[in-house]
């Protein structure tokens, strides 16, 4: 490399004398500002037109589903096919939406809500066939009879009873002076 430049360059990053410390890198931080002010200036160079009094924005996902927008910020340009949308957005199931979306679901999403609809009875029948297994214990049998006065008829066929032996009292084991406590 050159002297000269290599000197230049030396000179921009050491800003006191000897000892001082090198120049500090600034660190840009990008900021969700910052994308969105490119973002809507990429909006502007499409021609985009915000659409007013749109409540709601539904985006039904391959898994069955949906990206719910409420009250969203809607821009499009119909004659570059893009639409913009703006908003928090929650990721909700096809079932906690059902009642107010019958309307909007296409022929996709309708065949999904079968397969959805399907796999929910399918899954109560299931529970209520285990429920059933588990009410009916055909593992335990029912107890016919009392085993006590079978037993005892047993005993006098045979001559035997058994009667309960009296029990001694066990004589208490006098006290050695070493295992008192004060």
């Amino acid at each position: 490399m050159n002297a000269e430049r290599l000197a230049k360059l030396q000179s921009q990053v050491r800003i006191g004398g000897k000892g001082t410390p090198r120049r500090k890198v600034k660190k840009v931080y990008k900021t969700a500002t910052n994308d969105d002010k490119k973002l809507q200036s990429t909006l502007k160079k499409l021609n985009v037109q915000p659409i007013q009094s749109i409540e709601e924005v539904n985006m039904f996902k391959e898994d069955g589903n949906v990206i719910h927008f409420t009250a969203p910020k809607v821009q499009a340009s119909v004659q570059a096919n893009t639409f913009a949308i703006y908003g928090q957005g929650e990721e909700k199931e096809l079932t906690e939406l059902v009642p107010g979306i019958l309307s909007q679901l296409g022929p996709d999403s309708l065949a999904s809500l079968r397969k959805l609809a399907e796999s929910y009875q399918q899954f109560n029948i299931a529970s209520q066939n285990v429920q059933t297994e588990t009410s009916n214990d055909d593992d335990i049998p029912e107890l016919v009879e009392n085993f006590e006065v079978t037993s005892e008829k047993k005993e006098e066929e045979e001559g035997t009873t058994d009667a309960p032996v009296p029990e001694e009292p066990v004589p208490e084991a006098p006290v050695s002076e070493v295992n008192k406590v004060d």
